[in-house]
């Protein structure tokens, strides 16, 4: 999360809505994010619904949830779908940044 409020200006100015979803409970979530003064939309989804709706990877080894980005434009069609294998396993910011602009034509 860190990486995407780095550039949280950028994908404001594409108009890009990025929606964070966690496993935590609301109450945990909503301090999380007071806490670290995130900037983007939070979703506690902590019966995993979302989770299992696209597929992501749990794997206890590896701590957990494994990390899962997907753009998803203003049709509600998702463009891109990058499942990490490790938790640093993250597309950079630039490269989704790319995406966006290549879908804006």
């Amino acid at each position: 999360m860190a990486q995407l409020r780095q550039d949280f200006a950028e994908f404001e100015k594409r108009q890009t809505t990025i929606l964070v979803i966690g496993p935590e409970n609301a109450a945990a979530f909503t301090r999380y994010f007071r806490e670290n003064s995130l900037p983007f939309t939070g979703l506690p989804d902590p019966t995993h619904s979302v989770l299992k709706t696209y597929g992501q990877e749990i794997n206890l080894f590896k701590f957990g949830r494994m990390p899962a980005q997907v753009l998803v434009d203003q049709t509600g069609m998702a463009r891109f779908v990058h499942y990490g294998h490790d938790m640093t396993d993250i597309p950079q910011n630039s490269e989704i940044l790319a995406l966006i602009d290549e879908l804006k034509g």
